[in-house]
């Protein structure tokens, strides 16, 4: 329990340098790491042996979010030179390219190397890190330096991470029902039920506190979609954490890395942020 406390403080420490910085490199630079680690994690938790497909693949994984948007450099790279960077090669070309060199690297490595490792391989190095870029995305998505884009951010994180906290919290206060005992035992109906309604609560919370202290309102239609969508988000993100397991459960693993002590890999923090930071984009780009 200390290490997990001292791990949480650090995070949190991390988490106001990322606030601060949000709108330098410093912000893209941070997700850019958690992308490679986590898409490494995958592999790694898949046993996979060829040294192209983790090399490569975690190569990918990091630029992947640097690519993600004309304004992910500024201002150290301005949006139009950035833009012309990010266009110069089709991303159907980038993955067609990436995809056919995991292909030819079984072929040489095809001793070690199955194509169930070139699947992973692939969906570790581009899906992932595809979840991981729509943090820049949304972080502009009106915009550089809009700050309705930081409350999405926000908002798809407390879907994940407040629905996480409050599930934990539940489940050992009033836990007794089983929600799926085959891929993760400790988790509870009624922990789940209790972190929706936590997660629900804090994002009522931060909407209320973002429409008193944003420059720019939202307004009370767009505001009663995202609280509605909310619990729909925060369900998803819980299916993210099940996902999850059931790949460890599949490979065989506790945890799928060590960075952070006592609580395990940046998959372990993340996977269910990788599935409500793309809900919530989708509701943005759909609804609001």
């Amino acid at each position: 329990m200390k290490k997990r406390l001292i791990t949480a403080a650090a995070l949190f420490v991390l988490l106001g340098v990322v606030i601060w910085q949000i709108y330098t490199p410093v912000f893209i630079a941070v997700i850019a790491a958690f992308s490679a680690l986590a898409a490494n994690e995958i592999m790694k938790c898949a046993k996979i042996s060829n040294k192209f497909l983790l090399i490569v693949g975690t190569i990918i994984a990091a630029i992947i979010p640097l690519l993600s948007c004309a304004s992910t450099m500024e201002p150290l790279i301005s949006t139009d030179v950035w833009f012309k960077v990010i266009n110069f090669i089709p991303r159907s070309v980038i993955i067609t390219a990436v995809l056919l060199s995991y292909m030819l690297a079984m072929l040489k490595g095809y001793s070690h190397t199955k194509f169930e490792d070139v699947a992973i391989a692939a969906i570790a190095s581009l899906a992932v890190p595809y979840a991981f870029s729509l943090f820049g995305v949304m972080r502009d998505l009106l915009g550089y330096q809009t700050q309705f884009g930081i409350y999405l951010v926000f908002y798809g994180l407390i879907a994940a991470l407040g629905t996480d906290s409050g599930a934990q919290l539940g489940g050992m206060a009033f836990g007794k029902t089983k929600m799926a005992p085959n891929i993760s035992p400790k988790k509870t109906v009624e922990g789940a039920a209790c972190g929706i309604v936590f997660g629900f609560i804090l994002n009522g919370v931060a909407l209320t506190l973002y429409n008193k202290l944003g420059i720019v309102p939202i307004p009370k239609n767009q505001a009663a979609i995202l609280l509605i969508a909310s619990p729909f988000i925060q369900f998803m993100g819980m299916m993210g954490d099940l996902s999850a397991s059931v790949l460890k459960r599949n490979f065989d693993v506790k945890d799928f890395g060590w960075i952070f002590p006592g609580h395990g890999g940046v998959m372990d923090r993340f996977d269910s942020s990788l599935f409500t930071i793309p809900l919530t984009y989708c509701l943005a780009v759909f609804f609001l």
